[in-house]
């Protein structure tokens, strides 16, 4: 009995003292933790109090200002940081944006569609629907926007097609003066031709736009996009031209406008010659430019 209790004695001295140390450490802990607290909250009271310290008979003017200036402080670094976030959300958009149309590739493997659509601006963009009309992608061509000026024997021998290809199977569309009514008089097209699959024949950074102008009036034709690329419209580091940034910037504003636009339901000109010719003659419908 004497030896089991010599034995189990020394145990109970190290874990009091273990149990003591912990106390100790924790209450230290609390302590120190309170001193903090107290000492944050009595710096936060001497700063919004010091001006309210001072003795002299006007100790008590300065007060309104010093808040003002505060609120003010406070007011200006939030606006300052609303600025900064939202143009980091526009450059970024704008990064993505461009991203996308410089990545955009023609369709390997195109089936056959009803009609191919080529939205004007460019001659790479006639040239390259001629030939996908030439190959027989489709059955028949419209090149929408075209200057009333502008004829299509005119256009046939700026291209390498044969004038009998553009006889039967080209149709001339004169009465689009911007996007909006490229989109407009091609669903005309469209639906007097009861076509159902149409490719759609236009810059890469064109594309996006319209998209969203052919789907908001015709969202039951399937559009396959097939993308042209300008020079220069197809680099890696198209950010270190320009030129390139410049067209893919003024782009990106125009996708950015008439997205806001459709989601809001703002009515907008249907950008048709025939339309501003009823309301404004045919002389500033004429004079009118494409967008």
């Amino acid at each position: 009995m004497t030896a089991r209790r010599l034995e189990s004695r020394p145990a109970q001295p190290v874990a009091r003292c273990q149990k003591r140390a912990v106390l100790r450490f924790a209450s230290a802990e609390a302590a120190f933790v309170d001193a903090l607290a107290l000492a944050t909250l009595a710096l936060y009271d001497n700063g919004m109090n010091a001006e309210d310290t001072d003795d002299s008979p006007v100790a008590e003017t300065p007060r309104k200002p010093g808040r003002a200036r505060r609120w003010l402080g406070n007011a200006l670094l939030l606006i300052l940081v609303v600025v900064i976030a939202g143009v980091g959300i526009v450059v970024g958009s704008f990064l993505r944006f461009s991203a996308e149309v410089v990545g955009l590739e023609p369709p390997r493997d195109i089936a056959k569609a009803d009609g191919i659509v080529v939205l004007t601006g460019g001659s790479l963009r006639i040239d390259r629907a001629v030939e996908l009309l030439d190959d027989g992608v489709a059955g028949r061509l419209l090149i929408s926007g075209v200057n009333p000026a502008t004829t299509g024997q005119q256009i046939q021998r700026q291209t390498s097609a044969e004038p009998a290809l553009f006889e039967c199977c080209v149709d001339i569309g004169h009465d689009a003066i911007d996007t909006r009514g490229n989109a407009k008089e091609a669903a005309l097209w469209v639906r007097e031709n009861g076509y159902r699959d149409v490719i759609v024949v236009t810059a890469n950074y064109h594309m996006p736009r319209s998209l969203l102008e052919l789907q908001r009036v015709d969202n039951e034709t399937r559009f396959i996009p097939y993308p042209v690329f300008p020079p220069g419209h197809d680099k890696v580091d198209w950010w270190r031209d320009p030129m390139v940034l410049n067209v893919l910037a003024a782009e990106y504003g125009k996708f950015i406008i008439a997205r806001f636009r459709h989601r809001l339901g703002t009515p907008s000109p249907d950008g048709l010659r025939s339309s501003i010719a009823a309301q404004d003659g045919p002389q500033k419908a004429n004079m009118a430019g494409s967008n």
